[in-house]
This record gives structure tokens, C-alpha cells and sequence, in this order.
């Protein structure tokens, strides 16, 4: 059972690409925060579950969440 909202994946999710990008942004590779939350707008709850790259055993959606909120 899902416990968030799509706004609160889109947060984690660009919480999380704000992290990855902070020290390693590439222009030619990485899409700008601001590109990458409107793309994020664009993904139904299911697409933005599987962006976080969590399963049910090692690392959890509310793992993901937790680390990300």
C-alpha cells in the first residue's frame, strides 16, 4: 500500500537529483534542477515510484522517503 502523495515523490525525487548533481553537474549530460522538475511533474505516481529504484527488500520506498524528505 502506497503511504505518498505524488507531490512527495516529486520532492524526494528532486531532493535526491539535487544531491546527485550538487558536486557533478555535467550541462551536456544533466538536465537543470528546474528541467528535471518539470519533467518529474510529467510522470504518473507508478513511473515516479520506479525512479526511486526501491524494491520491497534492500532499499525501501520508505527508506527512499525518509533519506529524501
Amino acid at each position: 500500500m502506497m503511504n505518498y502523495t505524488k507531490q512527495q515523490l516529486v520532492d524526494a525525487l528532486q531532493h535526491e537529483y539535487e544531491y546527485m548533481i550538487h558536486d557533478d553537474y555535467d550541462p551536456d549530460v544533466d538536465m537543470t534542477l528546474e528541467e528535471h522538475l518539470e519533467w518529474l511533474h510529467t510522470l504518473t505516481i507508478q513511473e515516479l515510484v520506479e525512479e526511486t529504484s526501491t524494491d520491497e527488500d534492500y532499499y525501501t520506498l520508505d527508506q527512499f522517503m525518509y533519506n529524501h524528505s
